[in-house]
């Protein structure tokens, strides 16, 4: 099966999210599954310098200009084609921001660019290579399905929502620099109330959907999480599907790990210690092996719950823990959790922005990793953490829910147990599951068997790949 994945990043050449990590995996697992995986990414500077460019396929005039299509391939063997359109892509800020932290103006013509380009591909514009099917990440790739409709369906579609709350909506009036047929601005189309929606177009023109956890495939088709596109996702309910995601074990595994102090395993979790003291020192905590060490490796917004773990960090030291965090967002944010760590550098430590090398420090030296979302499409850091050896302390949502079994007796006597689940947002919830997580900390072997069943639990990406190519051989048969 020769599939197309269009999205807007790709792990280790760009990445701002679990979508690279996704992109840059995925491809891989199902390459020896019979798939003939290639990816189209948009120019941006990262991208075309990490690349191995092997030539040009085409030079086309599009609704964004004149671009060139440029093949090659990533260090780890994936077939890539890039956009090659400076005027688009290489531009100060990131990828979707300019340095003010405002979208750049005509995002809607940088990313419908990726859609068009996907759908000449899927038409014949590279002579040696076609898709049968084109499968779109995201809203950034939202429009992939509605340019395969428009050019004649020359191949199926799969769409993948990665987080339903980021839709790329813009203006109606961006709607005419798009090229597409003028029906398509309507209700059964792009149109949300009175704007475009990239997401919209996305669900409402594939052949199916797929979220990255089954629950969240359910929890979309309501109210509370549908985003104001639940009704239409209810309609398309057998056309959607929940496939968890999976870790690259070639990027994580503490076994192997080149960027941490010390590597361990099951059978050697010496090196755990060695990374806990190693982060200790780094970070100008207490050197302390009896303090259990609490990590966030998140973006800074409410949706992560962020804020409930603020409110909690007096639970955390008062109780003896130590706190430290990695990530960057919301200014308020920020603020705070400086200033906590400025009250008590002993037991709490922040790194504002994302280093990759210092998550994997992190995840090595951390006993309990807090992912505490309003809403959690899939979640890759818990993944990552259960192979790390650090215990998951979340809420019962989206694929936190999928992944992480609680700490409940039955679960402690059975051994099933990976970590502390807690159900409603806020801080009461979050501080009792802290208490659990204190209490089993003080029974070192129910910790030490509930860590072991943690790192044996399998998130590998051949189960996700499997279900991936039984879906498109399912709709390349029909």
């Amino acid at each position: 099966m020769r599939v197309l994945h269009v999205c807007a990043e790709l792990f280790p050449l760009l990445k701002t999210g679990g979508l690279a990590d996704v992109a840059g995996a995925l491809p891989l697992a199902l390459a020896p599954l019979g798939c003939d995986v290639r990816v189209l990414l948009p120019g941006f500077p990262a991208i075309l310098a990490g690349l191995n460019i092997d030539g040009e396929v085409a030079a086309v005039n599009s609704m964004a200009g004149p671009v060139r299509i440029l093949f090659g391939h990533t260090d780890s063997g994936i077939a890539v084609y890039v956009i090659d359109a400076p005027h688009c892509f290489d531009r100060p800020g990131s990828p979707y921001l300019d340095v003010g932290q405002q979208p750049y103006s005509d995002n809607h013509l940088r990313f419908a660019l990726l859609g068009w380009v996907a759908a000449q591909l899927a038409s014949g514009l590279d002579s040696y290579w076609r898709a049968e099917l084109v499968h779109a990440h995201d809203w950034h790739a939202g429009l992939v399905p509605a340019y395969l409709v428009a050019a004649g369906r020359p191949a199926k579609s799969v769409f993948t929502v990665h987080n339903l709350a980021y839709q790329g909506v813009f203006p109606a009036s961006a709607f005419a620099s798009l090229k597409l047929p003028l029906g398509f601005f309507s209700l059964e189309g792009l149109e949300f109330h009175g704007k475009i929606s990239f997401m919209k177009a996305g669900l409402y023109f594939c052949d199916h959907i797929t979220t990255v956890s089954p629950r969240y495939a359910s929890e979309i088709t309501h109210d509370e999480q549908g985003c104001g596109l639940d009704g239409l996702l209810r309609t398309r309910k057998a056309d959607l599907t929940g496939i968890l995601n999976g870790v690259d074990d070639q990027v994580w595994s503490p076994n192997l790990d080149p960027l941490i102090a010390a590597n361990f395993s099951l059978e050697k979790m010496q090196g755990k210690a060695k990374c806990k003291l190693d982060m200790q020192i780094r970070m100008g905590l207490d050197q302390r092996s009896d303090q259990p060490l609490f990590a966030v490796v998140s973006r800074l917004t409410e949706q992560k719950g962020l804020h409930l773990v603020l409110a909690a960090l007096d639970e955390i030291t008062r109780r003896g823990g130590q706190f430290v965090l990695l990530g960057g967002g919301d200014t308020a944010l920020e603020d705070a959790f400086k200033a906590a760590a400025a009250a008590s550098p002993a037991q709490i430590a922040v790194q504002i922005g994302y280093d990759e090398d210092c998550s994997h420090r992190i995840m090595a030296a951390a006993d309990v990793l807090l992912v505490p979302s309003r809403f959690e499409p899939c979640g890759l850091t818990q993944l990552y953490a259960l192979k790390y050896g650090a215990l998951p302390l979340v809420r019962r949502v989206g694929g936190l829910a999928d992944t992480v079994i609680d700490s409940s007796l039955e679960n402690l006597e059975d051994a099933s147990a990976t970590g502390f689940v807690f159900d409603d947002f806020n801080t009461a919830a979050l501080t009792k599951a802290l208490r659990r997580a204190f209490i089993l900390w003080h029974r070192p072997k129910d910790w030490k068997t509930t860590r072991r069943s943690a790192m044996l639990a399998d998130f590998g990406w051949s189960a996700a790949a499997a279900q991936y190519v039984a879906l498109y051989e399912k709709l390349l048969g029909e």
